[in-house]
């Protein structure tokens, strides 16, 4: 290679266009070969097994769609992507859907959220959030593609898809694909959640272990039409203020438990609301659900 370019200049002055491209074949296919070599198991692996070992060394870190075409050693690398998401369930952020997240992350910011920042990233760059397979990613993106079709709106196809998945994770990228690939599935999603009382957790919004541009539905179950009158800048505040757990005297959930213990958090009414408690962060408690749901039960509050 070093001596086709290095004569390269006297060849284009001496040959025909065609001869000149025909000459630079070789050179093209050594250069693909050099990139797929620098992975030390890159010579026996396809270009996406070299992908996905090359984004899986760098977990959480953007990489540059440039970087995945050398180490792939072919031009359609995006579509390798595409696949790995699919077919194999590895959750890898593109840099379109991030900036989408990040738009809707600002609305957020403005009313007071002041939700973690995504990363910034260029269209043509890539993020894996986590070192993780979903093994049953076939199966979902089959139902998104279906629910993708229907003739429901954004909003309801988001929901519908989250109540088949309910307490899996799901990437920003699947409610993207599900919504169409229309920019306002960020804002739906966060509608869900803000307004409509769907407790679509984040890794800023319940769970701090989520990746970032990952949600979770809890539970198939709409929170009660009066809770969710309670702004979300005023239910994370009490949450944050607790500690993010229960205060029910005692119980301190969710720390000291096992993972398999389901249950999740919620902010109660010190004066019930019903009886002209405000939705201030004085007048909210956070406590579990049994705990919640006891309180109602008996009409009585131990809290620490």
């Amino acid at each position: 290679m070093i001596e086709l370019l290095t004569n390269f200049e006297q060849h284009l002055l001496e040959s025909e266009l065609r001869e000149q491209v025909r000459a630079l074949i070789p050179a093209n296919h050594l250069l693909r070969d050099l990139g797929s070599s620098l992975l030390p198991e890159g010579a026996r692996l396809s270009a996406r097994e070299r992908i996905l070992s090359y984004l899986r060394r760098f977990p959480g870190i953007v990489i540059d769609g440039d970087e995945l075409m050398i180490v792939a050693g072919i031009s359609e690398y995006a579509r390798r992507i595409r696949e790995l998401r699919k077919e194999e369930g590895w959750p890898i952020l593109s840099g379109i859907t991030a900036n989408e997240m990040r738009e809707t992350n600002d609305e957020g910011r403005m009313q007071g959220e002041n939700e973690e920042p995504f990363p910034a990233m260029r269209p043509s760059q890539y993020l894996l959030l986590e070192d993780r397979q979903d093994r049953d990613a076939a199966y979902r993106w089959n139902r998104a593609n279906q629910i993708r079709r229907s003739d429901a709106g954004v909003r309801d196809k988001i929901i519908r898809y989250f109540r088949e998945n309910v307490g899996q994770r799901i990437t920003s990228e699947e409610l993207r694909y599900v919504a169409g690939d229309k920019t306002e599935w960020a804002r739906r999603t966060r509608e869900l959640r803000t307004e409509f009382g769907w407790p679509v957790i984040t890794r800023n919004t319940g769970d701090p272990t989520l990746p970032v541009g990952t949600y979770v539905l809890e539970r198939d179950e709409q929170a009660p039409q009066h809770d969710r009158q309670i702004p979300e800048i005023v239910r994370r505040e009490v949450m944050r203020r607790d500690n993010w757990s229960c205060r029910w005297r005692g119980c301190g959930w969710p720390h000291g438990f096992p993972e398999q213990d389901h249950r999740f958090l919620e902010a109660h009414h010190i004066e019930h609301h019903a009886q002209g408690g405000n939705n201030t962060v004085d007048n909210l408690v956070t406590l579990c659900n049994l705990h919640h749901d006891e309180v109602h039960r008996t009409g009585e509050l131990h809290v620490d």
